[in-house]
């Protein structure tokens, strides 16, 4: 398991620095910022990328709060608390006894305890004493056995699949879209009422998500079946920089079902489907549904498509530099989608989604390449 160590280094030293050869003699990998090597990207975003990549993420609460970022107005560990919960990665926290908290700690710490929202934690005294539980608790996580449970579908479930043609800002391009559909298996569906007060709180449900920022302007263009949510694109950067794929519209059915669309990454050279990219894409997207907190019914189906393929080629995407040169064999195929024959608990969307996500992807990457 990948193990994400959270916390101010000042303060907790000792702890920190003693933790990394633990978890390597428990047969674990330690993720910490103090390994990171020079980066092209922003200190805080390669700290949360490395974090979605986790299994667990271990939180120390020392005395003091952290640098505040001016784009959250948090801390690097307040932030990472964040995303983990957000994400469906376990939290494991720990407080260290017998120090005074700055006041900024201490409103952080209360967040973390706080009995509705936030997590059972521990505590400890000595080094010694957070090694002990640490390793315990190690081992408690890697004999869970997984949270998924699937189960054979008796009959076909009534998708909507959301494959009409998009325009293309690119001249004589169509745009390639990736869809993932969440449906409950069971579930009688929304009123005209309810859907249209879910959809009027699909924006702050968006925002709450913190996968889109503040400063983006979300368009509500529907609270009827389905109820839609626009999310522009982003306007930063020149238009041949390589961009990663980005949230487009979020749609609730009056039928339960959640469709999250999203763009492809791509270059100056094209769309691009990343095998190693599209299934931490697909991840991100199945987080992102459960952190809208509006499926709640299980057993769920989910099912993942990518429209236009023809248009995308198969590739690695590169967020710093494009391609040098790009092919586009002949495909018969326009639209790869998984058929659901399974259906799967809610631990999808949380805990289960890189499971389920790399299930999807290989599946989509299969059909793509039978048809080239």
């Amino acid at each position: 398991m990948k193990i994400f160590i959270s916390s101010a280094r000042k303060g907790l030293e000792e702890e920190r620095d003693s933790l990394k050869a633990l978890i390597e003699a428990a047969g674990h990998e330690p993720v910490r910022f103090e390994e990171f090597s020079a980066q092209p990207t922003p200190s805080r975003e390669a700290c949360l990328e490395a974090l979605s990549s986790a299994d667990a993420c271990l939180i120390l609460l020392g005395p003091r709060y952290g640098h505040t970022f001016p784009e959250t107005g948090q801390s690097a560990t307040h932030d990472e608390w964040v995303a983990a919960g957000n994400r469906g990665i376990p939290r494991l926290v720990y407080r260290k006894e017998n120090v005074e908290f700055e006041p900024e700690q201490h409103s952080f710490v209360q967040k973390v305890e706080a009995y509705a929202t936030g997590v059972f934690r521990d505590t400890f005294a000595t080094t010694a004493e957070l090694q002990t539980k640490i390793v315990a608790k190690l081992r408690e996580l890697a004999a869970t056995a997984s949270p998924l449970a699937f189960q054979r579908l008796t009959e076909p479930v009534n998708l909507h699949w959301g494959l009409e043609k998009d325009a293309s800002p690119w001249a004589g391009m169509t745009t390639p879209r990736l869809l993932l559909h969440v449906l409950p298996v069971g579930f009688h569906g929304y009123s005209a009422r309810q859907l249209e007060q879910f959809g009027t709180s699909l924006p702050s449900r968006i925002r709450g998500s913190e996968q889109v920022g503040h400063d983006v302007s979300l368009t509500v263009s529907s609270t009827t079946d389905p109820a839609t949510v626009h999310i522009p694109p982003s306007s930063s950067g020149s238009h041949n920089k390589p961009k990663r794929g980005a949230l487009t519209h979020v749609r609730l059915h009056k039928s339960g079902q959640l469709t999250i669309e999203a763009t492809l990454p791509r270059d100056s050279l094209g769309w691009i489907l990343d095998p190693d990219d599209l299934p931490q894409q697909l991840t991100e997207l199945l987080q992102f549904t459960g952190a809208l907190n509006l499926v709640q019914h299980e057993p769920i189906v989910v099912a993942a498509v990518v429209s236009d393929a023809a248009s995308a080629s198969i590739a690695r995407f590169d967020p710093h530099q494009s391609r040098s040169s790009a092919s586009f064999p002949p495909s018969t195929r326009a639209t790869l989608q998984t058929e659901p024959d399974e259906s799967v608990t809610l631990a999808a969307l949380t805990t289960g989604a890189r499971e389920v996500a790399t299930l999807l992807a290989r599946m989509l990457i299969s059909q793509r390449r039978s048809t080239t």
